[in-house]
């Protein structure tokens, strides 16, 4: 599916937002048209005006789209026979002014850098609105019309008006374009610009504080889908720029309650997706679109060895770290080819589409890491950055207690995305700053420490620096007593993050306190997001196997076996995964086992997802092998076991294939001590039955 720019997406919604208001022009009746034109031009005069580019075309245009309402409004009230001639004309005036309307909204609507750039195109644009407009006037049979004399030399007089127009692009705005230019050069020599140059460019476009700033960073982040490379390299420029002039200008972004800042630009703290740049309206996308890894929404997933999906961004990251296993199941990667996974991709481009939120295809041999928005950054846009990380780590070091906690939170936003941003900040020695910080009393402070410190371990090579900045004794402690859930939940968000490279699971496992507070927040966590957390990091510590027993130990199991009955989140998954290697520990199996958990994973047999009824079927195959008479029995008591296990036979994925074969053949031998109980027995295929298509599954 081709991808849609931002853009393209917003004129999408304009045209069904004015779709809904009024018909296509071809449905309508004669007075139903000019009714609709009347209510049309009253909406184009008072369209709210750009700020900085286009204002003069903008005006222009209306002025003149406002005189021609007495036309409209006087042929509704009287509501003349109207000849063919007239009605095509109307029905061209109808369409030339939702194309009007349409770009006045664009040019309101789009980053004011983006507008200064593209101002000579966009004058284009409305010259040739002029002239659609004046063909539509000169096809008006104004004489055949039942119209005052007064209405008719207006519409003449607008028409002449129109004639001589010339819609071009206002000289100071250009000026505009080159002085940014100049400017970003100079960046670009990694030489400071002066700050009363700075104050006087920033003025003239409208930003004017803080919160215009970064207005304008979320318009232009917005733009970073559209797919020219120029545009994408202009967007990541600027961006770069008005985050360092907010800073050196305005300083850091005043808080808001509720702030957001985690994880990615497109995906809010509780992983959910904001649709056409509305902060009022998020959705929650599916957990089968999001990459295991980073947990961002998935643009490119790819297939690995193992048969498990992630974005190719983040596994080839993994790979080119040296990892010879799968990072989800542990299992070493036979081979590194990457396979995409087109139908996969198909599914989340459709899913993306309905909820119009701009899905950009995989950038040709991308490497960058750690974000769905990753751009390769510009000289311009990097040196930006690193001079925007240094302006706030010298703030965070020296500043007041109210000073760090608003430094910590840029920082934070700076770190959502973009694997430049996270090493120039890291770069900058932002890293030791912050840990110190874990340790305010202050709730805010603290959660802004820890979600900085989550966002820039997506970063490989930052991991090593928060380990060695000794920040992991300090994370836990937020972990256990942090003054926030959501503190709590990015700590163990953190503990994840670090937990994917092998040495750091031991090293996490051996902290006392590290598995205990990640059950402990795998109990009182939210659904969403803290419990789902605690279970991935559990399952990444699981995979070392000196860690099993501490996790049985925490009483983790029981709430796992909890976990296996809620729906919300997809957190029974990331409950299964965790029992399934727990189920490869002596304490891990018994404790399944009184934990009264075979009922439940039978039924996770019949209802849980196919990742699901895989990892359910390998914790009951462990328990059945090892855990005696006793167990096997109490499998075979429950009535759906059986078929749930024939089911899988024909419809479950390989490894739950193979693994519902095994148990098959293993309650098989055990027939035989099973007849004198035919409830137990009562779901049995005959035996030649039963071998012809356990041996067709093997």
């Amino acid at each position: 599916m081709a991808q849609r720019s931002r853009r393209e997406v917003r004129s999408k919604q304009r045209e069904a937002a004015m779709a809904d208001m009024s018909p296509p022009p071809g449905s309508l009746s004669s007075k139903a048209l000019v009714s609709s034109l009347v209510i049309l031009a009253q909406q184009v005069a008072s369209c709210e005006r750009p700020q900085v580019c286009q204002k003069r075309n903008v005006s222009n245009i209306t002025r003149r789209i406002k005189l021609l309402s007495p036309l409209f409004e006087e042929i509704r009230d009287t509501n003349p026979p109207m000849p063919p001639s007239a009605l095509i004309a109307f029905r061209n005036i109808y369409h030339v002014m939702m194309s009007t309307k349409e770009l006045i909204d664009d040019c309101r609507e789009s980053s004011t850098f983006s507008s200064v750039f593209r101002n000579k195109s966009i004058s284009e644009k409305f010259n040739g609105i002029t002239g659609n407009l004046v063909s539509a006037l000169e096809m008006m049979p104004l004489e055949l019309l039942e119209i005052t004399d007064e209405v008719r030399e207006q519409v003449e007089l607008v028409k002449m008006q129109l004639q001589r127009a010339k819609l071009v692009a206002d000289p100071a705005e250009d000026v505009l374009a080159e002085e940014v230019t100049r400017l970003l050069e100079q960046v670009e020599r990694k030489e400071e610009p002066d700050a009363k140059q700075l104050q006087s460019l920033f003025a003239r476009l409208e930003l004017r504080n803080a919160r215009d700033c970064e207005k304008e960073v979320r318009r232009l982040e917005s733009e970073l889908t559209d797919e020219s490379e120029e545009t994408l390299a202009s967007a990541t420029n600027f961006i770069g720029f008005v985050r360092y002039g907010k800073c050196i200008l305005y300083g850091v972004t005043e808080m808001e309650d509720g702030s957001n800042g985690s994880r990615t630009s497109s995906v809010d703290d509780e992983g959910e997706v904001s649709t056409s740049g509305r902060t009022d309206v998020v959705v929650n996308p599916p957990d089968e679109f999001r990459c295991p890894i980073s947990l961002d929404l998935m643009r490119d997933p790819v297939i690995v060895a193992t048969g498990q999906t992630y974005d190719r961004t983040s596994i080839a990251r993994w790979i080119e770290a040296g990892h010879p296993t799968c990072p989800k199941s542990g299992q070493k990667l036979g081979h590194v080819n990457l396979i995409p996974n087109y139908a996969l991709r198909s599914l989340i481009s459709q899913w993306c589409e309905d909820y119009h939120i701009p899905f950009d295809k995989p950038e040709k041999g991308s490497k960058g890491g750690g974000g769905n928005n990753q751009v390769a950054s510009s000289k311009a846009a990097l040196e930006a950055t690193k001079m925007t990380a240094s302006f706030l780590v010298g703030k965070l070091s020296t500043g007041s207690p109210d000073v760090q906690k608003q430094v910590a939170y840029e920082l934070r936003l700076l770190a959502k995305c973009g694997t430049d941003n996270r090493m120039c900040i890291a770069e900058a020695g932002a890293i030791p700053c912050l840990v110190t910080l874990l340790s305010s009393k202050d709730p805010k402070t603290q959660e802004n420490a820890v979600t900085a410190l989550l966002n820039l371990s997506i970063y490989d090579n930052n991991k090593a620096l928060i380990i060695n900045a000794n920040a992991l004794d300090p994370i836990i402690e937020v972990l256990r007593y942090g003054g926030s859930m959501e503190s709590r939940e990015n700590a163990a968000a953190t503990l994840f993050s670090l937990s994917v490279v092998d040495e750091y699971k031991i090293v996490i496992g051996k902290r006392p306190a590290a598995i205990p507070g990640l059950v402990a927040l795998l109990r009182d966590g939210t659904p969403r997001r803290g419990k789902k957390d605690a279970a991935s990091a559990l399952f990444n510590l699981a995979v070392y196997h000196g860690n099993k027993s501490s996790i049985v130990e925490s009483g983790a199991v029981t709430i796992l076996v909890s976990l296996l009955s809620e729906e919300e989140g997809g957190i029974a998954d990331d409950a299964l995964m965790v029992l399934a290697l727990v189920a490869g520990s002596a304490e891990g199996l018994t404790a399944i086992a009184e934990a009264s958990a075979i009922p439940i994973l039978v039924r996770m047999l019949r209802v849980g997802t196919p990742k699901g009824r895989e990892n359910a079927i390998a914790v009951l195959l462990a328990l059945c092998r090892n855990g005696g008479e006793r167990i096997v029995s109490s499998v075979m008591q429950v009535q759906t076991a059986v078929p749930s296990l024939y089911s899988l036979l024909t419809m479950g994925t390989p490894r739950a294939k193979r693994k519902a074969s095994s148990l098959l053949k293993l309650l098989q031998k055990r027939e035989p001590d099973h007849q004198t109980h035919p409830q137990s027995t009562t779901h049995f295929m005959s035996a030649t039955h039963f071998r012809q298509l356990a041996t067709r599954q093997c």
